[in-house]
């Protein structure tokens, strides 16, 4: 009897080929015509050929894993962008091209369909509750009840009741039976933002929820099977609260099977555009009237601006500016904060800043630069004449009134340059 030999295997053969081994060895353990010691040493043979076999699998499968996520890598954050999209990923507003966002949206559009508990972080105000809708409306309980919960705006002494009902009787002022948030999302999903601020007694009750999909109203002794999907959110750090005792380190890992964090809005500059046309559609079918249109000036500012308070904090500006603004929106329709921390200023620092970090025509990027090569030349002139302006006026060749206009233009005052006897 041969014994196979394997050369130049591939994938379409492995599996044709490890039949073919065991039928080998199932008529080797029937075989009469052999003796013992040659048997044995023919099942060794097929046994070690079997091994071989399942080793150059395992490298082909390893080889092309590899190579799918070298092509995933591949894959340019537009491309990501419109495969979530092709996909037919729901979500309710825009989305850039922000890596580390679209490495939420991916694990979104994957755990969506599952009934896995997922936490949601990320600072405030940077979309945790429209992130649970995208989950909610691309799972398969889309159909049914999305309910949000805020924890922290619940009294302590009555979140138990809200979050599981009561029994008419059970405390002063539970005039009847009612229901709570986790019966009006059964077979939907409850959301349950700002989940730090739960009390520890609420805590070990949502425990047994995530453990046995079972509830107990205040004063009652039935159980109620609830059909519940949990998503939580919080912008703080619940794994440091569990270290330090105030959450339970149980329901952390209970609630976090699927963990996704939001990046904030200054991370994700390319949305800007995208958010301000949105928002302006948004504000102008609220308030009845076109859509604002933005100056140069103020959309260079909505480019360079922080947020810190995130996406919140933008939709707020552009319902400001919409409904003050009379047809064209510029700095001075900004909220007075906004105002005190905007950089576009005549600031050196600033004016670096906005030549690096905006999206500038060559014509702004030559002003800007002219304007800060203007104004260290006027500043170390009048250094080096003691503030005499009648003198820099001649040095440079300019007129007098000129010359205070660029003092003006760069709230320089000659004085400030005279050296004090």
């Amino acid at each position: 009897m041969e014994i196979i030999k394997v050369s130049k295997l591939s994938t379409a053969s492995f599996a044709g080929l490890l039949e073919q081994i065991e039928i080998i060895r199932s008529s080797l353990r029937w075989s009469s015509n052999l003796d013992k010691q040659d048997i044995k040493k023919l099942l060794v043979q097929c046994n070690k050929l079997s091994d071989d076999v399942m080793l150059i699998s395992r490298k082909e499968r390893l080889k092309e894993n590899i190579e799918k996520s070298a092509t995933k890598k591949d894959h340019t954050a537009a491309q990501r962008k419109q495969g979530l999209i092709d996909r037919g990923l729901i979500f309710e507003g825009v989305f850039g091209e922000s890596r580390k966002l679209l490495e939420t949206l991916e694990i979104a559009e994957k755990a969506s369909p599952t009934d896995l508990p997922i936490l949601i972080d990320g600072e405030s105000g940077t979309g945790k509750e429209l992130m649970a809708k995208v989950i909610h409306n691309n799972s398969n309980r889309n159909d049914k009840a999305f309910i949000s919960v805020n924890c922290g705006a619940i009294p302590e002494n009555l979140i138990e009741s809200e979050l599981f009902g009561h029994k008419k009787g059970a405390f002063t002022g539970a005039s009847s039976d009612r229901a709570g948030k986790f019966e009006a999302a059964d077979g939907g999903t409850i959301f349950l933002d700002e989940i730090g601020e739960l009390p520890l007694q609420g805590q070990v009750k949502l425990l047994r929820v995530l453990q046995s999909q079972e509830i107990q109203r205040i004063g009652s002794e039935q159980i109620i099977t609830i059909d519940t999907r949990i998503v939580a959110a919080t912008n703080k750090d619940l794994f440091e609260m569990a270290s330090q005792g105030t959450f339970r380190e149980d329901l952390f890992y209970r609630l976090s099977v699927i963990h996704v964090s939001i990046p904030p809005l200054r991370e994700r500059k390319d949305e800007i555009p995208l958010l301000l046309e949105y928002y302006c559609d948004e504000a102008a079918e609220k308030l009845n009237r076109s859509p604002i249109q933005i100056s140069k000036r103020l959309m260079n500012f909505f480019r360079a601006y922080d947020y810190p308070g995130n996406i919140r904090e933008l939709r707020n500006i552009i319902y400001r500016i919409s409904c003050l603004a009379d047809s064209i929106a510029d700095l001075e329709h900004l909220p007075a904060l906004a105002r005190q921390k905007r950089t576009l200023n005549s600031d050196e620092a600033v004016v670096e800043k906005e030549i690096a970090n905006l999206e500038l025509s060559l014509s702004e990027y030559k002003k800007l630069a002219n304007d800060k090569a203007e104004k260290e030349y006027i500043e170390e002139a009048l250094s080096n004449n003691n503030g005499n302006v009648a003198e820099l006026a001649r040095q440079s060749g300019m007129n007098r009134s000129h010359l205070q206009r660029i003092l003006k233009k760069h709230a320089l005052h000659s004085l400030d340059f005279r050296v004090k006897k």
